[in-house]
C-alpha cells in the first residue's frame, strides 16, 4: 500500500508522490546560503518554536515539502517527507490498526486547544521527542530505521533504510534525531511503527510522592503492561496497555479507581493527550519550566517549586525561578541533567552543559555535516 498526502484548501488528496517533493528546491538554496555564509533557521510547522535557544538566520520552511512516500502495513514501516502533518501520518496508521509506539508530543495545541496540531512529522524526529510512553516502548530514535537528509554542505544523503540491520560505526539517520536540524535538514524519515493495543485503562492512586517513586519502580520490575506512568498533587496516574487478559489481571493487582471506564482500542486518551501536549494544567502558566532527567528511583529533590514526575520517575518537570546554576548542580550531583525547556532566558544555555569530551564530539560531527555553521546555528549551544 502507498499513500501520499496533500494540502489543499479543502484538507488532503493523493497525487503522485513526486507532486510535493521539493528536494531540489531546498537544496538550491541551502547552496545560494552557503556560498554567502548566510545562517538558515529551519522551519516546519511552528511547533517547538519555543524549545532551545533562540535560532538565528533567514527562515527556510520545509512544510510544502510533504507527503507519506511509502507505507507497509504489513512491514510496520512508514516513510513520510519532513513537512508531513503529523496528525495525518497518525490517521493513516490508525486506519490500520498502528501508531507511532513513541507518542511524539504536538505541544502546537497547548496555548490553543480547539486548533488543528501543526505539528510535522520531519520536526517531530528533529526534536527527538517522547510522550509518556517512552520508558516502556522506546524512544523516538529506537524507532528511525533511515533518513534523507540534506547537509549543510547542500549534498543530500541517504542513511540507513526500511528494515532493522546490525552495521558497525554511526548510525546516521538515529543521529539526526534531537538534532533540531543543526546537523542537516530531514528530508525524508523511515520509522518502525507497531499495531495499536487491544485494551487499554488508566487506574489513578492516592499516594505520596515518595510512595509514588517507589511503586513506579518495583512495577516496573515486574511483568505488567505499563505504558505510562505520572504522578501530580497527590494522585499517581498509572496507565496499562496490551492484551485485555494482561491489562484485566494488572489492574486487578494495582487496585485503585478507574479514570475511564472503557477500554480505548485506538489509545491515547484525553489525559495523556494533556500530559504529551502540555494541555495539563500544570503546564498552563509563564512560569520557566524545567526538564529534569535523572534515575528514575532518585528520592525528590529539594528544590523549591512546582512538580510533575513522569516516566517512573526518571522525568520531573520543575516550574521555578530558580538560577539554572543551583538546579544543575543539584540535579548533577544525583547523575542527571536539566534542560530549560519553556521560558525563562532563550539566550541562555538551554541543554546542561557537556563534559568537554562530549562537547568537542559534538563540534566534530557540526563541522563534518555543516562545515560553514549556517544550519540553525546556536539552536543547541551557544557555539555551534
Amino acid at each position: 500500500m502507498e499513500v501520499t498526502l496533500a494540502h489543499t484548501e479543502a484538507g488532503y488528496n493523493s497525487p503522485s508522490t513526486s507532486d510535493n517533493d521539493l528536494s531540489a528546491s531546498l537544496q538550491s538554496k541551502v547552496l545560494a546560503c552557503m556560498e554567502n555564509h548566510s545562517p538558515i533557521q529551519i522551519v516546519g510547522g511552528n511547533s517547538k518554536a519555543f524549545y532551545g535557544r533562540t535560532p538565528q538566520g533567514e527562515c527556510l520552511s520545509v512544510l510544502e515539502h510533504r507527503g507519506i512516500v511509502s507505507y507497509e502495513p504489513t512491514e510496520l514501516v512508514i516513510t513520510a517527507r519532513a513537512g508531513t502533518r503529523l496528525i495525518d501520518v497518525e490517521r493513516v496508521l490508525a486506519e490500520r490498526g498502528q501508531m507511532l509506539a513513541f507518542e511524539p508530543p504536538h505541544f502546537s495545541n497547548s496555548a490553543q486547544p480547539d486548533m488543528v496540531s501543526t505539528a510535522t512529522f520531519g520536526g517531530a524526529i528533529a526534536a527527538g521527542l517522547s510522550g509518556p510512553c517512552r520508558p516502556y516502548t522506546g524512544s523516538a530514535r529506537d524507532f528511525v530505521l533511515g533518513a534523507k537528509v540534506l547537509t549543510g554542505k547542500g549534498e543530500i544523503l541517504k542513511f540507513g533504510g526500511q528494515v532493522m540491520k546490525n552495521v558497525a560505526g554511526f548510525d546516521v539517520a538515529r543521529l539526526m534525531t534531537g538534532s533540531l536540524g543543526t546537523l542537516g535538514i530531514l528530508l525524508e524519515v523511515s520509522l518502525k511503527v507497531l499495531p495499536c493495543h487491544e485494551a487499554e485503562h488508566t487506574l489513578v492512586l492516592t499516594c505520596n510522592v515518595q510512595e509514588a517513586i517507589q511503586s513506579m519502580n518495583t512495577w516496573a520490575r515486574q511483568p505488567i503492561p505499563l505504558s505510562g506512568t505520572a504522578f501530580d498533587k497527590g494522585k499517581l496516574y498509572v496507565r496499562l496497555s496490551g492484551s485485555a487478559a494482561a491489562v484485566r489481571t494488572a489492574k486487578t493487582k494495582l487496585g485503585g479507581e478507574l479514570l475511564v471506564a472503557d477500554a480505548v482500542p485506538q489509545g491515547d486518551n484525553d489525559f495523556w493527550r494533556s500530559m504529551r501536549d502540555h494541555t495539563a494544567q500544570f503546564f498552563q502558566d509563564a512560569s520557566p519550566l524545567w526538564r529534569i532527567s535523572m534515575p528514575a528511583a532518585s528520592a525528590p529533590l529539594s528544590l523549591e517549586g512546582a512538580w510533575l514526575i513522569e516516566w517512573g520517575g526518571a522525568q520531573r518537570w520543575l516550574k521555578t525561578s530558580l538560577p539554572s546554576n543551583i538546579i544543575r548542580e543539584q540535579v548533577a550531583r544525583v547523575g542527571g541533567h536539566a534542560t530549560l525547556f519553556r521560558g525563562g532566558n532563550r539566550h541562555s544555555e538551554i541543554f546542561h552543559p557537556l563534559t568537554p569530551a562530549l562537547a568537542a564530539l559534538h563540534q566534530r560531527l557540526k563541522i563534518a555535516f555543516d562545515p560553514h555553521g549556517i544550519l540553525n546555528p546556536g539552536r543547541m549551544f551557544a557555539d555551534y
